[in-house]
C-alpha cells in the first residue's frame, strides 16, 4: 500500500478487477482505490472493514447516454430523480444529453445553466455532452474548451424542435471542426430519406411503427458516417446500434483503422419486438426494438467486440405522453435503474460472466468518455462500486422505481441481480433502496 492513509477496506469473495474475479481486498484511501489486496490481507488501524461475503463488488457503471431533460422539461424526470435513479441501479458516473432540456446544451451559457440546476441535486457523478447542430458550429470549441465530453448530433429529426438534425454537409463541417481539436462527435443514424420513404402507420400496431423505422435507415447513415469519419480522420461514436445489419461495416471500419465506437443499449439486447403488445408504447424508442434474431446476432457483436460497450439511452416522458398509439407516443425507454439486472440477466443466460459486464458497463464506457479515474476497481481509480447479489432475484414494480415517471417496458419481468449498496469515492450513497444526500460532483472532460 501506498503511504496514504487508508480509512476503508470492502472485501469479497468476488471482486470484479481488470484481472478477473477473485477473492480480494479492496483498500481506499481520501476516496481513491489505494491497492486491491488479498482476500485475508490485514486491516489497517483505524480503517473501517466492510464484508460483503459472497456478493459481488463491481466498479461503479458509468452510463454515458442518459436524457436527465433539466431544466425545462423537469416534469419529465430531472437530476435529483434520475441521480437517484441511477445510484439504486449501481451506476455512480452518467453524462447528460444535451437535448430535451431547455435550453439545450449547444453554448457555454446553456452548459453553466444546465449545471448550475445540477450541482445540488446530483447523487452521482454527472457530466455533460454538448450538442451539435446547424446553427452552433462556432460554439464548438467554445463548449469543449468549457469542458463537455463530445457532441451529439441527430442525422434524422430529434423530436424536439429546439434540437434540429443535420444534413450530411451539416455533418461534414461540425465533424471537421470537431476533428481539429480532437474531439468525439456522437451520432443518432437514421437516415431521413429512408424514414421517409417506408410506410408511416398511425395506431396500436407495433409491427407498423417497426416498419416505419426500417434497419436500411440505420445502415445508411452508419455507412455515410464511416466515410466521413475515414475522410477527416475524425472519431466517432455510434448511438443506441439497434440494427445487427451494420455489424460487418462497422466491423471491417475498425479493422481499416476508422476510428468509430459503438453502443447498444438494454432494451435492445433484453426485449423483442415479438413481446410487444399492441398499444403498449412504454417500448417504443428510436430507433426501434426488433426481432430477436437480430438481436442474437447483435449479442456476438457484443462477444467479438464489434460493439463496444452498453449504455442506457434513459429517455422518459409523462405519462400521458405515452398514448396508445406508436405513430405519436413519444419514443423513450426508461431503464435508469434496471440496465444492469436486465443486462445480466440475459448476458447470464447467455454464457456470459459479470466480467464481460463490468467490460461492458463501466471500463468501455469510462473510456469513451475519456474518464480515466472511473470504471475499473484498481489502484488510482475512484472509489466507486456497486455491489449486487448476482444470485438473487426480483420483479420489476414500476412504483418502486426512482425515476420520475414510473413508466417503463420492464414492468413485471423479474430479473437477476439485486443492487445492495452503491458507493460514490468511498462514501456508501444506497443501501438496499436508502440513499443519502446528493453527494455526486460536476465532471468535467480532463484537460
Amino acid at each position: 500500500m501506498s503511504g496514504v492513509d487508508v480509512n476503508l477496506v470492502l472485501r469479497s469473495t468476488r471482486v470484479v478487477t481488470p484481472e478477473g474475479t477473485r477473492p480480494a481486498a479492496v483498500a481506499v484511501a481520501g476516496g481513491t482505490i489505494d491497492a486491491v489486496l488479498p482476500y485475508d490481507a490485514d486491516v489497517p488501524a483505524g480503517a473501517r472493514l466492510e464484508d460483503f461475503g459472497d456478493d459481488v463488488l463491481l466498479p461503479g457503471l458509468v452510463d454515458t447516454h442518459v436524457h436527465v431533460n433539466d431544466p425545462g422539461r423537469t416534469e419529465w424526470e430531472g437530476f435529483w430523480t434520475a441521480t437517484r435513479a441511477a445510484a439504486a441501479g449501481g451506476i455512480t458516473t452518467l453524462l447528460d444529453m444535451p437535448l430535451n432540456s431547455l435550453p439545450p446544451t449547444t453554448t457555454v451559457d446553456h452548459l453553466r445553466t444546465k449545471q448550475q440546476v445540477a450541482a445540488p441535486k446530483a447523487h452521482v457523478d454527472t457530466g455533460f455532452w454538448g450538442g451539435a447542430i446547424p446553427s452552433n458550429v462556432k460554439d464548438l470549441r467554445p463548449l469543449y474548451e468549457a469542458g463537455v465530453f463530445g457532441f451529439k448530433c441527430f442525422l434524422s429529426p430529434s423530436g424536439v424542435e429546439e434540437f434540429p438534425e443535420l444534413d450530411q454537409e451539416q455533418l461534414a463541417r461540425s465533424m471537421a471542426e470537431i476533428a481539429g481539436f480532437g474531439g468525439l462527435l456522437i451520432v443518432h443514424a437514421e437516415d431521413p430519406h429512408h424514414l421517409a420513404d417506408a410506410p408511416q402507420r398511425s395506431g396500436p400496431a407495433y409491427a407498423d411503427f417497426l416498419a416505419s423505422r426500417p434497419r436500411d435507415a440505420e445502415n445508411t447513415a452508419i455507412e455515410g458516417l464511416i466515410a466521413h469519419a475515414k475522410r477527416l480522420d475524425a472519431r466517432v461514436h455510434v448511438l443506441h446500434l439497434s440494427s445487427s445489419d451494420a455489424l460487418p461495416l462497422i466491423a471491417a471500419a475498425k479493422r481499416e483503422g476508422v476510428r468509430v465506437t459503438v453502443e447498444s443499449c438494454p432494451h435492445f439486447l433484453t426485449l423483442t419486438a415479438e413481446e410487444v403488445p399492441d398499444g403498449a408504447t412504454e417500448f417504443k424508442c428510436c430507433p426501434p426494438i426488433r426481432e430477436a434474431a437480430n438481436q442474437d446476432i447483435l449479442w456476438a457483436g457484443l462477444a467479438d467486440g464489434t460493439i463496444d460497450c452498453i449504455v442506457s439511452d434513459h429517455s422518459p416522458c409523462t405519462t400521458d405522453l405515452k398514448t396508445p398509439d406508436f405513430a405519436s407516443a413519444w419514443g423513450g425507454i426508461s431503464s435508469l435503474q434496471l440496465g444492469l439486472p436486465a443486462i445480466w440477466t440475459e448476458a447470464r443466460r447467455r454464457g456470459h460472466s459479470l466480467d464481460d459486464v463490468a467490460r461492458w458497463m463501466s471500463a468501455a464506457p469510462a473510456e469513451l468518455a475519456g474518464l480515466g479515474k472511473k470504471g475499473a476497481i484498481e489502484a488510482g481509480r475512484d472509489a466507486d462500486f456497486a455491489v449486487l447479489a448476482p444470485e438473487a432475484t426480483f420483479t420489476v414494480d414500476p412504483a418502486e422505481l426512482f425515476h420520475r415517471n414510473q413508466v417503463t417496458a420492464y414492468a413485471g419481468k423479474t430479473l437477476h441481480g439485486v443492487v445492495r449498496s452503491s458507493w460514490l469515492r468511498g462514501v456508501r450513497i444506497v443501501s438496499d433502496g436508502v440513499l443519502a444526500e446528493p453527494t455526486g460532483r460536476l465532471l468535467e472532460r480532463d484537460r
